[in-house]
């Protein structure tokens, strides 16, 4: 039992140390003096990371710091993306000319030209697999850049936005196919925020971006990504529980108490509800919404059992304990069963990226920095394609029962009070949309819903890649290949005949194709459904992240790791289990929930689901009772 201590004796420990401060860019250690100066700037919250010593036996920590002790900042917010190729900028940093110097054709031109706009639903992957793997992403990158251009920055294609660095609105073509019937001239867009615009680098040097989530699959758009937030906002310090509120008869994340909050879209006076989690991105759109509540709501169940199966535990050790399996529970679900549905399982497992056994397995290399990619972050916003734009609504007898656009139920979290049960029946009953080449008319329209006259979701997505400053497409189908392409008709291998002719018309070489334009057009990866140069960077990206991350649930050799007991519970999780735990009135669902319900995948009841039993964590130096009494079950 002196194992299962550890963590909080290392957190003590570490507690009534001294912090050491450190440069977010660089990791170096920062002087008293050079701290001073950030705060006179006031940029210490973007530049500085504070980290108490590390112990090597303690837990994952909320903020990241510590995963990798060789490098102590490297995990927690605000610290660099990294890039699978270099950067290629113009001038000033502004985005690369094509290969004949003129500048690249129009973002919103591109995208009106090379996807289509309809409403067509798929026949296999539920409306969950788009819901999950937003919020998976919200995960690991922040939303601080949306929120800039709806609420702070709203001006960009007014006279005012021309005077203002930040905006960079995408321009209509005069010819477009849907504004050229409006007064629309441009679509509102700010630049990504990064370490330059922060304060953190200064402006002669390559914009990096920057975030405020930790780079690592560790929740902390639900716990935070700092002790203290989690401490004011989260935590109820009881019973290892976080804080909640009823309304309405269902359990919902405390709410802010100040009207100046982040929904803005809530119809006042009746819709009232926006949560005060750690992070803000709870509040965004849909699906990290609709995450957010079950899983604080799942890490309050498992909490509950953990304390009456071990009355002597207190409040630290059972919230740490339950983060833990609500963590690894997520990642098995993301990795085992999300990504294995999209990107197909014998690949995965071919790849190093699964295993195909259930025991214990440990890649991990302390010479990988934990990091995301940049271009991980941007390749899967092809996502949008396969989001349907409206929200169907059902009964717990599977009746429809009404819809809504999705796109305005963005920054509304108070539509949820009176809607929640309905929607979270949906998401396992409602198709996805197609995975193809066309895009929902809403999504590529009006996006942001009343936040914004219009609003194309893919045209931001590809003029925020040039931004970034992402290497031309062909350069990353030559990372993931091996191959040299000359020509577009070197393209047939990944791109169907008719699409290449839709590249030739908005491209003149080769060599300008924007990353995101590639991959929208792409064939699938064989035995999965997404485009092949998103499949190669996202298994980078995996492997990257198993091989990186110290506190990963399937080493046997971390701190505070699982037993083997423990360890094959969690790989009971699924998102059927998961709902059947948490969902407002799902008392049946399809077993592989990221499918639609049919033939072999029928509805069953919740009964029938396999669940997660914590009996594995039970302490039986806290007491010899049996628990026969107590549904260990989750």
């Amino acid at each position: 039992m002196i194992m299962e201590y550890i963590f909080l004796l290392g957190f003590i420990s570490c507690v009534c140390a001294q912090s050491v401060f450190y440069d977010s860019f660089t990791g170096n250690v920062l002087t008293n003096d050079e701290v001073k100066v950030h705060i006179k700037k006031n940029t210490t919250f973007w530049c500085v990371n504070e980290v108490l010593p590390c112990n090597p036996l303690e837990g994952r920590r909320v903020d990241g710091s510590c995963n990798n002790l060789k490098y102590p900042t490297k995990g927690s917010a605000h610290t660099p993306i990294r890039r699978l190729l270099p950067a290629v900028y113009d001038k000033d940093f502004e985005p690369r000319k094509s290969k004949s110097g003129e500048p690249l054709p129009l973002s919103r031109s591109i995208r009106t030209g090379v996807l289509a706009e309809g409403r067509v639903p798929d026949t296999r992957f539920s409306q969950m697999v788009p819901n999950y793997w937003v919020y998976i992403l919200g995960d690991v990158i922040s939303v601080h850049d949306t929120v800039n251009y709806i609420r702070w920055k709203p001006y960009c294609c007014e006279e005012k936005g021309k005077t203002d660095n930040a905006c960079i609105p995408n321009a209509i073509p005069d010819d477009d196919p849907v504004h050229r019937f409006s007064s629309i001239r441009c679509l509102n867009l700010t630049r990504p925020e990064s370490f330059q615009s922060r304060g953190c680098l200064k402006n002669d040097t390559t914009p990096e971006r920057i975030s405020t989530a930790t780079p690592l699959f560790d929740l902390s758009h639900v716990y935070g990504n700092s002790l203290k937030t989690l401490k004011a906002k989260g935590r109820l310090f009881e019973k290892g529980l976080l804080k909640t509120e009823v309304e309405n008869g269902k359990i919902w994340p405390p709410s802010a108490k100040t009207k100046d909050n982040l929904c803005l879209l809530n119809q006042l006076p009746h819709e009232t509800r926006c949560h005060d989690t750690p992070e803000t991105g709870a509040n965004s759109v849909l699906a990290p919404n609709l995450l957010v509540i079950w899983t604080w709501r799942f890490h309050n169940r498992i909490a509950t059992i953990l304390s009456a199966m071990n009355p002597c535990w207190d409040d630290d050790r059972i919230f740490f304990t339950t983060r833990d399996i609500v963590i690894a529970a997520s990642t098995q679900i993301y990795f085992y069963e999300l990504m294995t549905t999209v990107l197909g399982y014998d690949n995965l497992v071919r790849e190093g990226v699964i295993s195909p056994n259930k025991g214990f397995r440990d890649l991990y290399n302390e010479d990988i920095q934990p990091q995301i990619s940049l271009e991980f972050l941007a390749v899967q916003r092809w996502a949008h394609t396969i989001q349907d734009g409206n929200l169907k609504m059902y009964d717990a007898n599977g009746n429809y029962l009404k819809e809504t656009k999705i796109a305005n139920l963005t920054l509304r979290t108070g539509y949820l009070v009176d809607n929640l049960e309905y929607i979270t029946q949906g998401v396992f009953r409602q198709p996805a949309a197609k995975f193809d080449y066309i895009v929902d008319p809403d999504i590529a329209e009006t996006g942001l819903g009343p936040h914004q006259l219009a609003a194309d979701l893919l045209t931001s997505d590809l003029s925020k890649n040039r931004y970034f400053g992402f290497a031309p497409y062909i350069k990353y189908r030559q990372l993931c290949s091996g191959k040299t392409y000359s020509t577009f008709e070197d393209l047939i291998d990944v791109i169907d005949p008719e699409r290449i002719e839709l590249l030739k018309e908005k491209y003149q070489h080769l060599e300008d194709i924007d990353l995101l334009t590639g991959v929208w057009l792409e064939k699938y990866v064989r035995g999965g459904s997404v485009p092949v140069t998103l499949y190669c960077v996202v298994v980078e990206q995996m492997i990257r992240t198993l091989s990186s991350d110290r506190h990963w649930y399937e080493r046997p050799n971390r701190p505070n790791a699982f037993t083997m007991e423990q360890l094959l519970e969690v790989r009971k999780a699924s998102m059927a289990q998961f709902l059947c735990a948490v969902g407002d009135t799902v008392t049946e669902i399809q077993p592989l929930a990221f499918f639609l319900p049919g033939p072999g995948n029928e509805m069953c009841s919740c009964s029938q689901i396999q669940k997660m039993n914590l009996l594995p964590w039970k302490d039986w130096s806290c007491s010899l009772e049996q628990t026969d009494n107590l549904d260990t079950q989750v």
